[in-house]
């Protein structure tokens, strides 16, 4: 018997596992596959001596994350490297705006489309840098986030408070409108946006273009030195330090409820666990509650509910080993570590609204990505070890011929912009929505989100209507994943939220009365 078993060995798993480590805590981690970090992995999968980070890469928001700053990771062998320049988003004619952590030099960029967008981007990165630090603290806690929210009160005031309520709500579009004259500064927001399944049109795209752009232009997109997987790696060392275990190739079957609580877990060979304290998943919503509780063991609402849970759409990744550097037309986008390609604010739009109707664009939106910029390890002297990835509307089965498709659609565009490219490659790796499924259970059709990131599903409404917290209607069974509020990306936020629950129900004076009162709202909701 353990203390708490946590189903999952992706990052927020691990996170989990390392607070409660940190509590003095027993901890086992099973992890379905062979091996531990989740969509957090890099291999060697194009060809020898060039490094591909499988999923996620660049990782402002795990950079800047006080969650995973708290845990130290650097004392783990974890640091970053950076591009010269963040972020460049390129335009049809072979235009581009960049984004550098020297804010001078990205508003001298956005000048260029417009006069005075240079003074409005330091301005509004003024503004930014005034509430970045209780707005990540709100947005890294569990909600409410009474502590975040009361100090943005006190900085701004109860008006500017609400001016802020109303910038996170507003479409991508009209926020760059609001902000700026010209189109780069406004493509600089809306490319961001896009890394969601958000159109630019959409409410609440503005706050993933603005979080995005503006913790680029404070902290940059760093990758950490020698791939995505010394993340997990740092969380792994960190873990085995405090004497928390990882058992991979060990998938669960179900979790084993009595009396309405968590007991521990049954895995798919028959065996079963005994967990003392807390069962935490890092699993999405609808496998923890379906499959691994059960729909029986549930209130009948919260059933019907996760029938109108939405993911968010599929995914093509796609890398290339190149000989050489990526042969753009323009050569400003030498220096930048990611490139989004894929039109100016028309074409955005027309391809998301292609994407909202279930269509592919003929020209799709793509992410590049250059990690032999940001670090030269990842390959061979002077060659380049190249990503891009592109959405796809959400379905669970894709066929091979139409994800061959879009990776020709990809290969297309980034001949366009940069003759010979096709002449560079000396190895390729194709990664589907089923290859990406099957890499990580939890990216379910290519889902790389854990769900939405429509409003409709934000906050008190992930994954479901309910508390917007880790606690589910099973006492001491708590959601980890991201599937859970803040959502998706690399973190640590519900991981982190979902061991504070734990400890919460737990502490031996108070741990009756959260138990209590988590369960009697739970009651109230789906009743």
């Amino acid at each position: 018997m353990t203390d708490a078993i946590v189903v999952g060995a992706g990052h927020n798993g691990l996170v989990a596992a390392n607070l409660l480590a940190d509590a003095g805590w027993d901890v086992l981690v099973l992890e379905a596959v062979g091996t531990p970090g989740g969509a957090v992995r890099s291999a060697e999968v194009t060809a020898p001596g060039y490094l591909s980070d499988l999923y996620s890469s660049f990782y402002p928001l795990g950079y800047a994350s006080p969650v995973l700053r708290r845990l130290r990771l650097d004392d783990h062998g974890l640091t970053w490297r950076h591009a010269p320049d963040v972020l460049a988003h390129l335009l049809p004619d072979d235009r581009a705006v960049l984004l550098n952590r020297d804010p001078t030099v990205t508003a001298a960029s956005v000048e260029r489309f417009a006069p005075g967008d240079g003074d409005r981007w330091l301005a509004a990165y003024d503004d930014w840098r005034r509430v970045s630090g209780p707005l990540l603290a709100a947005l890294f806690s569990p909600f409410p986030p009474v502590r975040g929210a009361v100090d943005l009160l006190r900085r701004l005031g109860a008006g500017g408070a609400l001016r802020l309520a109303r910038t996170l709500a507003l479409p991508v579009d009209r926020l760059a409108a609001e902000l700026f004259a010209g189109e780069g500064a406004a493509l600089l927001l809306a490319g961001c946006a896009l890394h969601t399944d958000l159109a630019p049109g959409d409410v609440g795209s503005g706050v993933y273009g603005w979080l995005l752009a503006m913790l680029g232009q404070q902290v940059g997109w760093p990758v950490p030195a020698g791939g995505a997987g010394r993340i997990t790696d740092a969380l792994l060392a960190r873990l085995r330090d405090r004497g928390g275990r990882v058992r991979t190739g060990t998938p669960v079957e179900r979790v084993l409820v009595a009396r309405g609580r968590a007991m521990g877990v049954r895995t798919a060979a028959g065996e079963a666990l005994r967990a003392r304290r807390a069962v935490l998943a890092d699993v999405p919503a609808p496998a923890l509650y379906l499959d691994l509780v059960g729909a029986a063991r549930l209130p009948s609402r919260l059933v019907d509910d996760l029938t109108r849970f939405r993911w968010d759409g599929s995914t093509v990744k796609v890398d290339w080993a190149l000989a050489g550097p990526v042969p753009w037309r323009n050569p400003g986008l030498r220096g930048a570590g990611t490139v989004h390609l894929g039109g100016d604010l028309a074409g955005l739009r027309a391809g998301a609204a292609t994407l909202a109707a279930g269509g592919l664009s003929d020209d799709p939106f793509l992410l590049v990505g250059q990690l032999a910029v940001a670090d030269p390890a990842r390959a061979p002297a002077g060659a380049e070890s190249l990503w891009a990835y592109s959405h796809l509307p959400f379905r669970r089965h894709w066929s091979t011929e139409d994800v061959a498709a879009q990776v020709a659609r990809m290969e297309a565009a980034l001949e366009r912009h940069a003759p010979g490219f096709g002449r560079l490659v000396r190895g390729r790796h194709v990664a589907g929505p089923a290859d990406l499924e099957r890499g990580d259970p939890s990216l379910v059709g290519g889902a790389v989100g854990g769900g939405t990131s429509a409003a409709y599903q934000q906050l008190f409404f992930r994954p479901v209507p309910g508390l917007g917290r880790a606690d589910t209607p099973i006492d001491r069974l708590f959601l980890a994943g991201a599937s859970a509020h803040p959502g998706g990306g690399v973190h640590g936020g519900p991981g982190a939220n979902a061991a504070r629950a734990a400890l919460a129900r737990d502490r031996a004076v108070t741990g009756r009365w959260y138990g209590a009162t988590v369960g009697a709202a739970n009651r109230a909701i789906y009743r």
